[in-house]
């Protein structure tokens, strides 16, 4: 695909959504809300051609893939997107004439990231339901989500499936960028770099909603119950095996929280070693039922490096362990403190000591402005407090182990409204 060919599907959307723009929101919503239904119940043709097709791409396991679609998609019906749109851009906001009119962008651009399908469905949803078309450049490991979504829509309703296009051009084609870039809004995900160059791309006078690297973690305080830590273990291993780590909803490390504000951390050093011999048992259960996907040699490199690393600092005298597979598959790192560490993902984890809530809070700081979800457990009555201070630091999910892969489709990504960010909004006063 070249220019030529973005252009002409840029300008094929843009002419189908002006017919879009005249079906009333709650059309609009009615109609998606048929194509979530679909993608909810695990028996649709279309749910099952993506667990068919989407492991030998992106070398996930079936297995996790089956489990990982059920986590994220199973409530994401018809009546979660209705209460999505009301909720997110106001009661009325299905009515003939609502008193604060919410209009769309005349196209929307998405340019696509990753390979977990959830983010895919909803950023092409999502513009739809405001009135806006689609153009979504594909993401290099996941040519097989944006194809089946668009086919689904067009499935329930052919003109709203002409509202949609799905391109896909070489990385280095920057003809095809710039016309992509020429939609009113622009949506991306990625890395730091892939988001500051499209940043440099894009026209001042586009809406531009970006979003780089996040990373979600997990604080369990030792008022956990010994009887729970094995549960909490397993909730937690399933957060992580999921989509194999490479999620921005997946923890990268675990924090054992003492309840000490005095400095001593001796309550955080004996959850610390629970958690990570539960964690450990866990892993090696999930890997049996859930086996972890095709790994690049890149990946399986850097979990060899930081292992060694680790069992480095072991023989220097320090109180770090690692409990690993034979091969690669899993890795629990027990460290000795909660400095932040390299991440090798998939399905490598570090539980790492804190004496204290506030010492947790200096953590974290250092990944405030990437954090995306905090996985939350064994607080008791400071539960309340604690989550109002990882608000604070930046967190925009809080949860309980186990729901990590599972966000509600109105979950404020980043902080934002997931119709609202793309909306443009009319106060009138007369």
């Amino acid at each position: 695909m070249n220019a030529h060919d973005v252009a002409e599907r840029l300008e094929s959307i843009r002419a189908a959504g002006s017919r879009l723009r005249r079906r009333t929101r709650r059309e609009r919503v009615e109609t998606l809300g048929q194509v979530l239904d679909g993608w909810a119940d695990p028996s649709s043709r279309w749910r099952q051609a993506l667990l068919a097709e989407l492991p030998g791409p992106t070398g996930f396991s079936t297995p996790m893939v089956r489990s990982g679609l059920a986590a994220g998609l199973d409530h994401w019906t018809a009546d979660a997107l209705a209460e999505l749109a009301l909720s997110d851009l106001g009661d009325d906001c299905l009515s003939e004439s609502p008193t604060h009119p919410v209009s769309s962008f005349e196209s929307t651009a998405v340019v696509l990231a990753g390979s977990i399908p959830m983010p895919t469905l909803l950023s092409l949803i999502a513009p739809l339901v405001l009135g806006s078309p689609v153009i979504a450049k594909s993401a290099a490991r996941d040519r097989v989500t944006p194809a089946l979504v668009a086919g689904s829509i067009a499935e329930v309703d052919a003109e709203l499936g002409r509202c949609i296009a799905i391109v896909d051009f070489a990385r280095t084609d920057e003809a095809s960028l710039r016309v992509l870039l020429d939609a009113s809004c622009v949506c991306a995900t990625g890395s730091d770099g892939t988001i500051a160059s499209l940043q440099a791309s894009v026209r001042p006078s586009r809406r531009v909603l970006f979003d780089g690297h996040r990373l979600s973690v997990a604080a369990i305080g030792d008022e956990l119950a010994s009887s729970a830590i094995e549960e909490t273990a397993k909730r937690l291993a399933m957060d992580i095996c999921l989509w194999d780590q490479l999620g921005c909803l997946s923890p990268v490390v675990v924090y054992a929280v003492g309840t000490s504000e005095s400095g001593s951390s001796e309550a955080a050093e004996v959850l610390t070693d629970r958690l990570s011999d539960a964690l450990a048992a866990a892993l090696e259960s999930a890997e049996s039922e859930m086996p972890r996907g095709a790994i690049e040699p890149v990946g399986a490199r850097d979990i060899v490096r930081e292992r060694s690393e680790a069992e480095l600092r072991s023989a220097a005298g320090h109180n770090v362990k690692v409990i690993a597979s034979d091969s690669t598959v899993w890795t629990v790192v027990r460290e000795s403190g909660p400095e932040l560490r390299p991440a090798p993902l998939h399905r490598f984890i570090r539980v790492a000591p804190v004496a204290s809530t506030r010492a947790l809070a200096e953590a974290l700081a250092p990944m405030a402005s990437h954090l995306a979800a905090v996985a939350v457990d064994g607080f008791g009555e400071r539960t309340p407090t604690v989550c109002r201070e990882l608000a604070a630091l930046g967190a925009s999910r809080i949860c309980r182990p186990g729901a990590m892969q599972s966000p509600p489709i109105a979950w404020h990504h980043a902080g934002r409204g997931v119709l609202s960010s793309q909306a443009r909004f009319t106060d009138i006063e007369c």
